[in-house]
């Protein structure tokens, strides 16, 4: 009994050191240039038929559902480091400035070829009330993107931490957004929701305090 506990550990670290050395001999660059196909395809298969009767709606949602894939990639970054030793920090702003992107994408979706009209798009932001709460996470993530630099973080010193817990509000407010779009009651969004939340509450101080 005591052989396979003490056994169970040293595979787990072995495991854990692995994937920690497989991660380190990857450059980040990688991640751009992966992140960079999904887009691709998406608008040559709404191109050429493949995104079926509405194109326009489905490159927007898949957008939309990948900007939220990458926001929630970017919070487990953290617990995976504390609880499990596994270490991706190096990943973790280009995971952040790609779910930028993708929501960049997913908005100009929207504005250029769904609405187009600005008078429109002005009172959707207005009375819709998941377009706000949409609009209000790619507010909050603005200028995390554009201090997502060495040069932002040299000069704002402790800031720079503080200004960048808005990607927590943030990925709340993309989750609800997701949820409040779909018609009827569906389970993947809850899901998003639910994974959001659980990722939020792993990085409580009492559970900081217990690891």
């Amino acid at each position: 009994m005591s052989d396979s506990t003490s056994a169970t550990p040293g595979l787990r670290d072995r495991l854990t050191q692995a994937i920690n050395q497989g991660a380190r001999r990857v450059p980040t660059w990688v991640l751009y240039i992966v992140g960079a196909v999904p887009p691709i395809w998406l608008f040559i298969a709404g191109l050429t038929g493949g995104l079926g009767v509405d194109p326009v709606k489905a490159m927007e949602h898949q957008m939309g559902e990948w900007a939220l894939w990458l926001l929630i990639a970017g919070l487990c970054i953290t617990p995976l480091r504390r609880f499990a030793g596994i270490n991706l920090l190096r990943f973790r702003r280009a995971i952040g400035l790609l779910a930028f992107f993708y929501i960049v994408g997913h908005l100009l979706v929207w504005l250029v070829l769904d609405v187009q009209i600005l008078s429109q798009i002005w009172r959707d932001i207005l009375k819709r009330p998941y377009i706000t709460i949409g609009m209000g996470a790619f507010v909050l993530l603005i200028p995390l993107a554009v201090t997502s630099n060495n040069l932002s973080i040299r000069k704002m010193g402790a800031r720079w931490r503080q200004l960048h817990k808005l990607v927590y509000l943030a990925a709340v407010l993309g989750a609800v957004h997701f949820v409040m779009l779909v018609k009827g009651f569906q389970y993947e969004p809850l899901i998003y929701l639910g994974v959001v939340l659980a990722l939020l509450a792993l990085r409580l101080p009492i559970l900081s305090r217990r690891r």
